[in-house]
């Protein structure tokens, strides 16, 4: 089931090798697709990191993409995006920091929250 354009990511575990499946939020933004991390360093972020792709599935869908992590330095306006449409669900995590934050406020959250660009094959 697809909340409001939520997806299932599943990446290949970074030393069984075996699919994990965990729920996330895809975000599009100037024509690009992301991955943002709202629950900081979790597992799924760092078997993306390791194998640098996997898979989003929706129903009988399912999309293969490459993944490459943004430096801090890029993410303000893709963390400000990304609160503007999904805080309703993950705001809980971003230490009160709102999409109307100023950008100082989200730059000094942005280095827990890892966020990559997807590029669907």
């Amino acid at each position: 089931m697809s909340l409001a354009g939520s997806r299932v990511l599943e990446v290949r575990g970074r030393t069984s090798g075996e699919w994990r499946r965990t729920p996330v939020n895809p975000l599009k933004f100037e024509g690009a697709l992301y991955l943002v991390a709202p629950r900081g360093e979790t597992q799924w972020v760092r078997n993306l990191r390791a194998s640098g792709e996997g898979r989003l599935v929706k129903g009988r869908r399912t999309q293969t993409f490459t993944a490459v992590e943004l430096p801090d330095r890029e993410k303000t306006p893709l963390l400000r995006a990304y609160l503007r449409k999904w805080a309703w669900e993950t705001g809980v995590f971003f230490e009160g920091v709102g999409a109307d934050a100023p950008d100082d406020a989200i730059r000094a959250i942005a280095p827990k929250h890892p966020v990559f660009r997807i590029a669907l094959l």
